[in-house]
């Protein structure tokens, strides 16, 4: 390898080598820190591939059984650890496999890279053998993308990349590198990127807006603070906290926000949206002031917005401009990072308690508790419910675990009943709602925290979206405790079509595989439970387990998740059966 020095124009001399733009990029991986990478190798990858094979003591590739779990991979592992994500694949369908998990990352806010390689570049645009015009595909659902045909090229992209993929608010960015810029050989030299001009990740805080929020929430009688994802991105929580503590607010959160505060905190009230907790929903219509931080107006949140909070004044801390009404109109806008605008709110805050409005959260808890709660982790009837099975992790795990969902109705059980002590403990696929996200990204998940326990929670339905992934487990011997729970349908269509379409259960019944024998098929330890005596030694075994273990559980087929702000209602609109 040959060493030399070229003149810089910002700097004076950097010392060079002359490497291939395979080699580069595996050299720009290490220079990010990236350890970890998921990825299916193909011939448009292939000169990529070979420099990791000699690169194996620096970064570990995990290979997963289809560039979709590559991606969902990357963002558990992103979601727990706060870094960036990698997935990497080759041209074509490689390449287009990739999309589903680019825009769950796009819309969940998601620090991720995906790397694709490319046809030569003298045969773009010719339909060459799996060639496909990912740039253009990928455009409306990253963050940032680029095509290299140089290799020259390649350092200053992947180093944009990194860069625009995780600060400001975070997302995906894609870089497609063609064959021949990967066997192109160059003068290699990385630098991180810390600007792009015309780019402004954190924007500045309007002055004046802190001292006019403060002001509103001290003369605030019923204050409400929604929180979302955006509160832990910026690492706020301890922030989020004190201005709870002090000020005396209630505050309720989205599921991406989830884990913020301690689900035992006493100001803490629960979940919002369409499946969230009844107080949280009921009383967004009666608050003086509505506070939302780090998040963006969902629609499953605010349910019909020409009936959302209309009574209320509203404060919207958010770090992307693009979000201030947007969906909703704000009386004060704070933009910037939520860990500094909540810091520096905190000293312009009274101490306050507001007593009578946290009893009216009390009171229509209890109307909760006694109606829903109740029945669902406590059921007197003889079917499993999906509510005592989380019960039984939370009895497990003492709050402790990650807990990482798919798509569905076991979705919303999850987020609701699950206890989270720690922050970055839900993840899951909250704005694309994407089944076959659970499992592969609890692979992520557990090879980014490996010393914490990693619960994977989905349906029969997404469960076989993503179930080869259980290969990727085995190999990797990631210990991820896999829990399906079977009710024979896809059961969030189904409690649709129940209450809206008259029972007309089209194509929504499942005949499923045996999937104990499908998991101990890739040396798996695995169980099925399908009575409620049976229960609670089955998770116990499962959360014991030093390896990873399937666990079955038989639920009740046509159960439903209630609370429930039927779709286009307003959220005072919450049905509680």
């Amino acid at each position: 390898m040959e060493t030399q020095t070229i003149t810089n124009t910002e700097t004076a001399k950097k010392v060079t080598e002359r490497i291939s733009g395979s080699e580069a990029i595996v050299r720009c991986l290490i220079a990010e820190d990236v350890k970890i990478i998921y990825g299916y190798p193909g011939g448009a990858i292939m000169p990529v591939y070979d420099e990791l094979y000699k690169y194996q003591d620096k970064i570990h590739h995990v290979l997963t059984r289809h560039e979709q779990g590559a991606t969902h991979s990357a963002q558990g592992f992103a979601r727990i650890s706060g870094k960036v994500g990698v997935a990497i694949a080759t041209s074509g369908p490689g390449a287009t496999n990739l999309i589903t998990g680019i825009a769950d990352a796009q819309i969940d806010s998601t620090p991720m890279v995906c790397i694709t390689g490319q046809v030569p570049s003298h045969l773009l645009g010719s339909d060459a053998f799996q060639e496909t015009d990912i740039v253009g595909i990928s455009t409306p659902v990253t963050k940032w993308n680029c095509q290299v045909t140089k290799a020259a090229d390649i350092p200053a992209a992947l180093a944009k990349a990194f860069y625009i993929a995780k600060s400001g608010r975070p997302g995906p960015v894609l870089v497609d590198i063609t064959k021949d810029a990967q066997f192109e050989e160059f003068d290699f030299v990385y630098e991180k990127c810390t600007k792009v001009r015309s780019y402004f990740p954190i924007p500045k805080t309007v002055e004046g807006t802190l001292e006019a929020a403060a002001k509103i929430i001290n003369e605030a009688k019923k204050p409400f603070i929604i929180w979302g994802q955006g509160v832990i991105l910026s690492e706020a929580e301890k922030e989020l906290i004190a201005v709870v503590e002090k000020a005396g607010i209630p505050a309720a959160w989205t599921i991406l926000g989830a884990s913020a505060i301690p689900t035992t905190h006493p100001l803490n009230v629960g979940m919002l949206g369409m499946h969230g907790n009844y107080a949280p929903n009921k009383l967004t219509n009666e608050c003086d002031v509505l506070i939302a931080i780090g998040m963006r107006f969902d629609d499953r949140v605010t349910g019909d917005l020409n009936k959302y909070a209309k009574q209320a004044k509203v404060i919207h801390f958010e770090i992307d401009p693009a979000e201030i009404d947007k969906n909703v109109k704000t009386d004060v806008a704070v933009l910037g990072d939520a860990k500094a605008t909540l810091g520096a709110l905190l000293p312009l805050l009274n101490a306050n308690s507001h007593t009578d409005w946290h009893q009216e959260f009390k009171n229509l808890y209890e109307i909760e508790y006694n109606k829903v709660i109740k029945n669902d982790i406590h059921p007197t009837k003889e079917g499993l419910t999906m509510g005592e099975v989380i019960h039984q992790i939370n009895i497990q795990s003492k709050g402790e675990a990650a807990i990482v969902t798919d798509v569905g109705q076991h979705q919303m059980i999850a987020c609701r009943y699950a206890d989270f002590n720690k922050t970055k403990s839900n993840i899951t696929s909250g704005g694309l709602g994407t089944m076959g996200f659970g499992l592969p990204a609890a692979i992520g998940a557990k090879m980014a925290a490996p010393e914490r326990e990693v619960v994977s929670i989905s349906g029969d339905g997404g469960y076989q979206m993503t179930i080869q992934e259980l290969g990727t487990i085995f190999q990797q011997k990631a210990a991820v405790k896999i829990v399906v729970l079977n009710n024979e349908f896809l059961g969030m269509v189904r409690q649709w079509q129940q209450l809206f379409f008259d029972k007309r259960y089209a194509s929504t019944e499942m005949i499923n595989p045996n999937f104990v024998a499908i998991a101990e098929g890739y040396y798996i330890k695995a169980k099925k439970v399908t009575k409620r005596e049976e229960l609670a030694d089955a998770v116990k075994e499962m959360m014991e387990s030093k390896e990873a273990y399937f666990l079955e559980v038989c639920v009740e087929k046509e159960g439903n998740v209630f609370p429930m702000v039927p779709s286009g209602a307003s959220v005072s609109d919450i049905r509680l059966e």
